[in-house]
Order: structure tokens, then sequence, then C-alpha cells
């Protein structure tokens, strides 16, 4: 037999006519990537075997340390008998047995063991642990990567709470594989009895699927799957669900799914599939309450300065006023977009192409041509000023069928329109530095020319039909988002910045500006702080001293009285001890708006009570109805062994079927039993 690598200890002898080595004090023998510690050892090299006592140590080449009151190895430290066994995993877990038999360094066998992730109570280690695991036999093997037990019995707080007469789990080496995951149980007012019961599946080292059993008492039963896979050059990820209800014709379901992939460096494709069986399905199951699902197939290429994108559209709406009978089919929708080199001035061209074919089974079918080129040149001046002028030409050419107008016959047939426009930007930034401080104040102004008028009534407005003026689109050359509504005659626009900037990261920023007109423009909806020469006031004010609290407030005053029109509040402070946010929002909505005004609040707070224990609190309330909408809370206890999470909720808004409701839902989760972890 092959003599260990290396062998030191205090004190060493050797009978050459039995073969014996005596090693005590300090022994350590050292053979690869195994080690042996213990204060007393006596190798026979006749037999091979190597019998170890006090304070023995075995060190596995992947951490792993066995303990032992007594032990008889192999002279290659791979097989051995053991008294009084105990391991600790390379995740900390502990494993204690009377004793048990390795065999060639992977598999362990033990008689009457114990597993627990669980750490012992520092002042008396004789507690049982939170939770651990008994068991006639348990059996680690290293090449299936498992951990197995015959006649277990599962203990919280030393009481025995059940039993199976086998159980496996991964060990610690193993960062995914197929199994039961921790179930969650509850209860809702509307649904009854909530239970899920989910069980994952690797099904490779880039893809998985989760399915869960979700039982309710009142509403149904069924399942959610959940399908991920990563491709070399792409992504799939998707969800479903079923749901039957008491009457076998009453099925409900949703699928939500999302592809990206890409062809080359230049080209990719993907798609977005959401669609559900009925309007209120979602928020009565708890998969989100969007306002419409959005199916899409899309392609697109960036190179250089030009970017192409080809989309197709269809939309679900969940709200109780949207009739499918309208919901518009895009089918294509073409974007191109290109961005000339500088030349020899610095000018650069510009051109922005899109192509639009909308189709209804009711109401207004358009086919749409836009082309809009443009130059563009920056230049800056011997004050510092900032300036760029730019050139544009917006040519629409339409088609349409069945375009309703107001007191007029429905139009169908071709309409065009040329709409000229000439833009010039100014800035003059000024900075002072004041040693740990910078300071920045800059007055803004833009003026542009376009010609009055270039919305007929001949031209379907589907892209423009809201609008919200605020100090993002101020400066803009179109305050209207989309293409189908323009802004015509002279304007201008002119505003003032301020900002601080801390060397540490805190800064702080206030600015203000409005729009003029040479005459009131009916292009724009009473309300909409634009339908006057003089605009409404447009402002933003954030404060961010350092990451511990961010402050940020946006708004639109009335241009006459200063009353305000729209204001929105964002607060965030704190740290992981204790973190809040809250968000005010009120919007006087202008006349004739598809959306209502609005104004709600929003708040959450967050805190890490201790070590172990955090916990959540948030809702929504609408203030102009003064109603509170939703209240949510949740408790986590974690740690190191296992996670109680307790969640309750409280909804308030009736839509349809939809009905007031309380929800409370509990999980238990024991840490190396099976888990995926996602944070509260």
């Amino acid at each position: 037999p092959d003599i260990p690598v290396q062998l030191s200890a205090d004190e060493m002898n050797f009978d050459q006519e039995q073969g014996l080595i005596v090693a005590t004090g300090n022994v350590e023998i050292i053979n690869g990537a195994r080690r042996l510690l213990a204060e007393r050892i006596s190798y026979n090299q006749k037999t091979d075997v190597v019998t170890a006592s006090g304070n023995i140590q075995l060190v596995e080449p992947g951490g792993e340390r066995v303990f032992g009151e007594r032990m008889e190895i192999s002279g290659d430290l791979k097989d051995a008998i053991i008294k009084g066994l105990g391991i600790i995993l390379t995740d900390r877990s502990r494993i204690a047995a009377s004793g048990g038999r390795r065999s060639a360094g992977t598999t362990t066998e033990m008689r009457q063991g114990v597993y627990s992730p669980c750490k012992l109570c520092e002042t008396d280690p004789s507690k049982p642990p939170l939770w651990q695991i008994k068991a006639v036999k348990v059996i680690h093997d290293k090449n299936s990567k498992s951990i197995e037990y015959r006649d277990a019995w599962l203990e919280v707080l030393g009481v025995p709470v059940a039993y199976t007469p086998y159980l496996s789990h991964p060990d610690p080496t193993v960062k995914r594989q197929s199994g039961l995951l921790a179930p969650s149980f509850g209860g809702s007012s509307d649904l009854g009895f909530v239970g899920r019961i989910p069980y994952y599946f690797n099904l490779g080292d880039h893809k998985d699927a989760t399915v869960t059993a979700l039982l309710t008492g009142n509403e149904g039963s069924g399942g959610i799957a959940e399908y991920r896979h990563r491709y070399r050059k792409g992504t799939l990820d998707t969800t479903g669900s079923l749901i039957v209800g008491d009457n076998q014709e009453d099925v409900r379901a949703h699928i939500k799914a999302k592809g990206r992939f890409d062809f080359d460096d230049t080209w990719r494709w993907g798609f977005d599939l959401h669609r559900a069986t009925d309007d209120t399905y979602l928020r009565r199951y708890g998969f989100g309450s969007p306002a419409s699902l959005n199916t899409r197939i899309f392609t697109e290429g960036f190179r250089q300065r030009n970017y192409f994108a080809a989309n197709a559209y269809a939309f679900q709406g969940l709200r109780s006023t949207d009739d499918s009978d309208t919901e518009p089919v895009m089918l294509p929708l073409i974007d191109f977009n290109h961005l000339g080199k500088p030349d020899r001035f610095g000018g650069q061209t510009i051109l922005d192409v899109n192509f639009l074919a909308i189709a209804r089974d009711e109401g207004t079918d358009t086919r749409r041509l836009s082309i809009r080129p443009g130059w563009q040149l920056p230049f800056v001046d011997g004050l510092g000023g900032v300036y760029k002028f730019s050139l544009g030409l917006n040519t629409d050419i339409y088609q349409v069928d069945h375009l309703e107008r107001d007191g007029e016959d429905n139009f169908s047939g071709l309409s065009a329109r040329v709409v000229p426009q000439i833009k010039l930007d100014w800035r003059l930034p000024f900075v002072r530095n004041d040693g740990n401080v910078s300071q920045v104040i800059e007055p803004i102004a833009v003026a542009i020319y376009s010609p009055y008028g270039g919305n007929s009534n001949k031209i379907p407005n589907e892209d423009s039909t809201e609008l919200e003026f605020d100090d993002t689109n101020l400066f803009s050359s179109n305050k209207f988002s989309g293409i189908d509504k323009v802004e015509g005659g002279p304007r201008f626009a002119y505003g003032v910045k301020w900002g601080a900037y801390g060397k540490g990261g805190g800064n702080t920023g206030i600015f203000i500006g409005q729009s003029v007109r040479l005459k009131a423009d009916d292009t724009f909806a009473v309300d909409s702080g634009l339908e006057d020469k003089f605009s409404d006031l447009v402002g933003r004010v954030n404060i961010t001293p350092g990451p511990h609290l961010n402050l940020l407030y946006r708004t639109r005053l009335d241009g006459d009285n200063f009353s305000p029109k729209r204001n929105e509040f964002t607060f965030s402070a704190g740290g992981k001890a204790l973190r809040a946010n809250a968000n005010y929002v009120f919007i006087q909505s202008p006349r004739d708006s598809e959306f209502a005004g609005r104004e709600e609040i929003n708040f959450s707070i967050k805190s890490k009570l201790n070590r172990f224990w955090r916990g959540s609190f948030g809702g929504v309330n609408d203030l102009a109805a003064k109603e509170a909408r939703q209240f949510n809370a949740a408790l986590v206890y974690e740690d190191e062994c296992v996670v109680f999470t307790t969640r309750a909720s409280r909804t308030f808004y009736e839509d349809r079927d939809l009905e007031p409701s309380d929800e409370i839902t509990v999980n238990l989760l024991l840490k190396t039993l099976g888990e995926i972890r996602t944070d509260l």
C-alpha cells in the first residue's frame, strides 16, 4: 500500500516487526486533498488500516468535515468505520449519528442519525434545534449528491410532527434539483381556503419548470405552470394557469410568455404573449391587475447610427368600458431611424420613417406612412452659449376607412399633410465650484416655427389621444406623444434650471418653465395647460443628499392664478433597518379625456426589526373619493435554517364579479429541503 503523503506528530514510534506506526500528539496525515487530524493514530502497514482516537477530524477535498470518537480508516483515507460520528457539510448543516461506515470516500451510511441546518443554542447546546430530522438510517451519497433517510421523523423544537418511511433531499453541492418546494396556505374572503403546492423540475443546465397545484375552497382548483429556458442566443420565460370551477364548463385560464432571441450582433427578434379568458381572472387569482394585455411579435436591428423595427400588436382590454370589437390589431408597425455622421460644419442629417396599419372589427381602419427628414447643427458661441439649430419636414399620408367625425359623415379615403418646421435651442450654463459643492444655473430657451393647422378631421388620431404637459416635454417640437397630431404655429418656451452637486454624490435641482404662443390654439384640450397663449407653469424639484434620502416633486400650475393642475411627490428615505416610500399624485384631467383625473397616495414601509425579523406595510388611498383601495402587510422570520412568512392584504375595490376581500397567506420554508428564494 501507498504510504501517506505526509505524517506529522509530536511523537512517533515504529514497530518494524509488526509493521506498526504509532503517532501521538497533534497528529496530522495528509493524503492528496484529504487531511486526518487526531490526538493518537496507529497505522498498520500490513492491513493498510489507520486507527484514530481523540479529537478526530477528517477534512474532505470539498470542505466537508467528519468527526468521530474512534475511527478505523484505510490508508488512502477513503474507507472508514466511525463511532460517534458527526459531519459538518459545506453549508454548515450538521449530521450526527451513533456510528457509520464510509465507502470509497463517496458514500456514508449512518445509524440512528440526526440532520439539521439549525445552529445549537450557545448557552445550552443540549436544547433541540428549531427543527431536525431523526432517522433510523441516513445515507449521504456524493455520487448522486443526495441525503436519504429511512424511517424518518421531522421534529420541531424537539417535538415529532411528521413521519415518513423515506425522505430524500439534495446535499449542499447541488444548486438545482427536481423536487417538492415549500407549499403555502391561506385563505381569502372570496376564494375561501387557498393552497399552493409547487413542484420544481430541473430540466437541464439552462432550463427548468415549476408546476404548482392551486386549490381554493370557493372558486375551483387548477394549476400554474412556469417554464424558463436560457439559450445560447436568447431567453424564454412562460407562465400559464388553468382553473376549473365547480361547474366543469367553468374553465378560466391565462398565459404570459416573453421571448428574446438574437440572430447576430445586429438583428434580434422576440415576442410577448399575454392573454386571459376573461377580464377579472388575473385579479381574482392574484396574477396582477393590468388594465390591458398586450401581445406582440417583433424584429429589430441596430447598426451604427441606424435602427429598424417591425412590430405586430394585438390588445385585450380588461376594463368594463373596453369593447373587443373596437380593439385595434396593428400589423405591421414599422420604424426606421437614421442619424447621419457630422458633416464638415458639424451638422447631421436625420430621417425618421414610420408605417402603420390598424384594423378593427368595428370602427376606423388606418394605414399611415410618415416620412420625416431633418437636419440639425449644434454649436457653441464665444460666451459659452450652447445652441442647436434644426430643420424638419413632417410628411404624413393616410388611407382610412370609416373614420368617425363630429357633426359630419364618416370619411373613407386618402389624406395627407406636409408640415415644415424650424427650431432653435439655446442654453447658457453658469458653473461655480465651492469646495465640495458645484453649482450650475442654466437658462434655457427654445423657439419653434411651423405653420398653423395640420390636424384635419380627415386624419385619425390613433396615438396622440392623451397629452400630459410637464417638464419633460416643455421644449419638445411636438408635445403630443405620437405622430397623428402635430403642434402648429410660432411658439417659444423658456425656463431656468439650477443644480448643486456634491463630491460625495448628493445633488439638488430645481427647474421651472413655461411656453408662449402667438395665439390660443384649440388643438389642445381645455385644461391641458396649453390651450391659452401662455401655458401653465411646469416645474421640478429633486433633493438627493445621499443614498438614504430622495425627494422628487413635479408640478403644473395654472398660468393665471398658480393653482395646481398637477402635483406629483415621491419620497424615499431610510436604510436597511427602516425604509419608507411614498408617492402622491394629483392630476386634473383635460376636458373630454378618456381618463378621469385622480388624487391618490400610495406608501410602503419596510423594516429589518432585528437580526431575524423583518416586516413591511403598505397601501393605496384614493383621496379624491376619500376611500382606501388596498392595504397589505407582511412579517418574515428568517435564520440559517427556516423562513416563516405571513402576508395579509385587504382590497376595497369592486369591479363586476370582484368584491372587496381579505387574504392571509402563511408559508414555512425549511432551508436545504428545497426552495426558490425571492426577496420580500
